[in-house]
């Protein structure tokens, strides 16, 4: 159930991001359960790989090009599927920290255990 509920909140994370940038389009939201599956398989199966192939630049830039990574799948995930568009890599990179942002809250305010922890 976790998971569903987690797979939602991505959906609506990219829903908000036309909201937040011009240069982000989105047409509906079966568009944006789709790339939010994909997505989520992109960033489990291709992301560690390319993570590893660039661990040197990872390392001398302390961790920032991981950002690049991150903008690159999303970029190349919204090339790939019709109704979800970004401008550019640009705002690829700009849209992926927003995407994160937000996923990242709404997982926080609606996925607490009975403890309170997220």
């Amino acid at each position: 159930m976790r998971l569903l509920v987690t797979w939602l909140i991505n959906a609506a994370a990219l829903m908000a991001l036309p909201y937040l940038m011009s240069s982000v389009s989105m047409s509906n939201f079966t568009t944006a359960l789709i790339a939010a599956l994909v997505l989520g398989l992109v960033n489990t199966l291709i992301r560690p790989v390319l993570v590893i192939l660039t661990l040197p630049v990872t390392v001398i830039s302390l961790g920032l090009f991981i950002l690049v990574i991150n903008a690159f799948l999303f970029w190349v995930v919204a090339r790939y599927i019709d109704g979800f568009d970004v401008g550019g890599f640009g705002s690829a990179f700009i849209a992926a920290i927003l995407y994160s942002i937000i996923s990242w809250a709404l997982a926080t305010l609606l996925l607490r255990d009975k403890d309170g922890n997220a």
